[in-house]
């Protein structure tokens, strides 16, 4: 049998494997039994023809044996919005501050534009390829278990619906968390420089400036990032999971708000660098 950590792995049942206790002929047709039973029907699906769902473990057995639900977070806001820093604090207290470690991945929007949506650019089109792809890669490690922590602006109100769509239909936990800095407050952090640049007419398309950004009507939680801290942003989130039902003990253990946390955001941004100068 397989190794694994000095353990070894069960073998498949023995009474598929050995033709000493069915004949081989028999085995094979077991086999392939099992096999045609877990297809649906064949089907064509936009430009995919003759393609089957082939089912396997059920996704309520992964939940169990990972200890909880997947749900996918869908965060959305402007540039310097504190998207990502939100959804690394959050990836960090779940990993490595609760009770028991979650299982728990980050789609970050710049850091699959290293490798999945590489050949993608900015305009609407291509945005709206870029939040399908994503919404259907969050769907897929939702299915699996994960608590999938996504980082998109996302601007387009029917980008952010599909997201959501797909997922209801797979009756997969979502939830829309509108990271929310108004445009004065995301410009003067500029962690990239890149508002400077959408200014002076270097970058055009750019969300907030020359592109519209549409924000959500309805969120499932309206995060004031230029109001209130990482931690407690964080702890917002954490309550609304609680909400879900998707933690494993009674409730998720908070994250700390220190005395120096208790500040709104703060970034690497020309503001930000003068600001942590002064303290």
């Amino acid at each position: 049998g397989a190794e694994c950590g000095g353990s070894r792995f069960p073998r498949f049942p023995a009474v598929l494997l050995c033709p000493s206790n069915m004949g081989l002929t028999r085995v094979c047709a077991v086999v392939a039994a099992l096999a045609m039973g877990q297809y649906g029907a064949v089907q064509n699906v936009g430009k995919a023809t003759n393609v089957a769902l082939h089912s396997g473990v059920a996704r309520e057995e992964r939940w169990q044996s990972n200890g909880h639900k997947g749900a996918t977070l869908w965060m959305t806001g402007l540039s310097g919005s504190g998207k990502s820093t939100i959804a690394v604090a959050l990836e960090n207290n779940l990993v490595n501050e609760q009770n028991k470690p979650y299982f728990t991945y980050r789609l970050d929007g710049d850091n699959l534009r290293f490798g999945l949506n590489s050949d993608l650019g900015f305009s609407p089109e291509d945005r709206k390829e870029n939040v399908r792809r994503v919404a259907e890669v969050a769907k897929l490690f939702a299915d699996a278990g994960a608590i999938v922590l996504v980082g998109l602006i996302a601007p387009y109100k029917a980008d952010r619906e599909f997201a959501r769509q797909i997922h209801q239909n797979a009756s997969i936990p979502f939830m829309e968390i509108y990271v929310d800095a108004p445009l004065a407050v995301a410009e003067a952090r500029d962690p990239k420089g890149l508002y400077k640049k959408a200014r002076e007419g270097k970058i055009k398309g750019f969300t907030g400036i020359d592109a519209p950004y549409e924000a959500p009507d309805t969120p499932e939680l309206h995060l004031r990032t230029d109001l209130h801290s990482v931690p407690a942003c964080v702890n917002q989130i954490l309550e609304s999971l609680s909400k879900a039902g998707v933690h494993i003990p009674a409730s998720f253990r908070p994250a700390a708000e220190e005395e120096r946390c208790q500040r709104p955001l703060e970034w690497e941004g020309e503001e930000g660098k003068k600001e942590k100068k002064e303290l």
